[in-house]
């Protein structure tokens, strides 16, 4: 338990910033499981939705929810997860 004025008042901060931080956390992976999900559907925009995650994977690097080369390996990974659903499939 905090004793001090600035103790509580962390704690209170820590509690905030833990909530902020667990719904960019969320989002980010909700928008790689949907672009996965989209590069295995047929017809599906996976493509499209690239843009969009990589900047939430960004954005979430500057805000210090993730570590950039976590970031870095996601957008690897989501990219060419991206590129093969654009390829057409050989005959």
């Amino acid at each position: 338990m905090a004793n001090t004025k600035q103790a509580k008042k962390r704690a209170v901060q820590n509690v905030r910033r833990r909530e902020r931080n667990r719904s960019v956390v969320t989002a980010l992976r909700h928008a790689v499981r949907d672009l996965r999900k989209a590069a295995v559907t047929p017809g599906g925009q996976a493509p499209e939705m690239l843009p969009g995650v990589v900047s939430g994977l960004d954005r979430a690097v500057r805000k210090g929810v993730v570590h950039r080369n976590t970031a870095a390996r996601l957008k690897s990974r989501v990219t060419r997860t991206a590129a093969k659903a654009a390829k057409p499939p050989e005959a």
